[in-house]
């Protein structure tokens, strides 16, 4: 009972700072450019609080933790010369339009790389040491003679500083050889290893038949801190959009894919380790919630850019039935992520095997 309820508590506290953030960050663009926000909601329906501020804005936390939302007056009805008045988003310039959508997403990235910046300079950064804790039987490193404790110096002519970036080495080099060099004991040993291959998601990685599970914590000074934590972000961006393509080009990676189910799951995982790993997670989510934004679908802040940029070439607006087609488009779309994705969490927790083993 006390983990359910901890799950829940965290689940939602995770998802309110997120969407607080992203929605804060067009709310702050649109007072930036002078457009009234009329209603600034965490949740959707009925309202469970709500106050209006000296602004004229009502806040309010409403009863579906699922999001939120940014009223803005004029906002929905861009091509209506009747509400293209002062203060109305209908109103604003091509440039602001556009700032103030992509507000939202930068924010959240903005939020990942101070959330990464708090914890680097206070509590520092967990680091897995390239220290086998154990080796595969039968596996390549076996094969070569290598031994849980070993110490990787160096691999393929790279210097080691971590488990992670030894993954990233192999990994590119399937079914080659590769010189390493080993600590162990207090000697310098040097070994040749015929790697394997592995099929991740359609794609062919090298394999060495290790793990790794030797940590420690790496301190850094507050200007570090900041570089350590750009680059952090950046890198954990990165793996997302390279994540994205190969989903969109290749079609890989649809069955890994997780839905809100499967984020509460990994988040009652998550508040079990504690407050560094929660706020270490709320960074995680934040970048991947920006640049999904940020994707071209129509809906999202990432299709409304699209649409903005349309504009800006042809020098009006997009025909309103164009728009409304996109914009079915869109929404069709992720409603079908948002099955595909339930299906994903349910398979793993079970409940589709389940399913068919009640009724097959």
């Amino acid at each position: 009972m006390f983990d359910t309820a901890r799950t829940i508590l965290t689940y939602a506290f995770v998802l309110g700072v997120l969407v607080f953030f992203h929605e804060f960050g067009h709310y702050l663009a649109a007072r930036a450019r002078g457009v009234v926000v009329e209603v600034f909601s965490i949740g959707f329906g009925p309202a469970l609080v709500s106050w209006r501020a000296k602004s004229g804005t009502v806040w309010k936390i409403s009863v579906l933790p699922l999001g939120g939302y940014v009223k803005m007056q004029g906002w929905g009805e861009p091509n209506d010369p009747a509400l293209a008045v002062p203060g109305s988003f209908a109103g604003a310039s091509l440039g602001s339009k556009a700032f103030i959508v992509a507000a939202g997403p930068l924010a959240n990235l903005l939020l990942a790389f101070v959330l990464f910046s708090g914890l680097f300079m206070t509590v520092g950064r967990v680091v897995v040491q390239p220290v086998f804790s154990t080796v595969e039987a039968a596996s390549p490193a076996a094969a070569a003679g290598m031994r849980a404790g070993d110490r990787v110096l160096m691999a393929g002519g790279e210097k080691i500083k971590n488990f992670n970036q030894l993954q990233d080495v192999v990994s590119q080099h399937p079914d080659a050889s590769m010189d390493f060099s080993l600590l162990r004991q207090g000697k310098v040993i040097d070994v040749r290893v015929a790697l394997g291959a592995v099929t991740v998601d359609g794609e062919k990685i090298g394999h060495l038949g290790v793990a790794g599970s030797v940590s420690s914590i790496q301190h850094f000074s507050p200007p570090e801190a900041v570089a350590v934590a750009a680059a952090e972000t950046w890198h954990d961006g990165a793996g997302m959009l390279a994540g994205l393509y190969n989903l969109a080009v290749h079609r890989q990676g649809l069955g890994q894919l997780a839905g809100p189910l499967g984020i509460a799951e990994v988040t009652g995982q998550v508040a079990a380790l504690g407050i560094i790993s929660v706020i270490s997670f709320i960074a995680f989510l934040s970048i991947n919630l920006g640049l999904i934004n940020l994707v071209p679908i129509p809906i999202l802040d990432g299709g409304h850019l699209l649409f903005y940029l349309a504009e800006a070439i042809y020098g009006r607006p997009l025909p309103a039935r164009a728009m409304d087609i996109g914009l079915r488009f869109g929404a069709a779309l992720l409603i079908s992520l948002f099955f595909l994705t339930t299906f994903n969490d349910l398979s793993r927790m079970g409940a589709v095997n389940w399913v068919v083993h009640l009724f097959g």
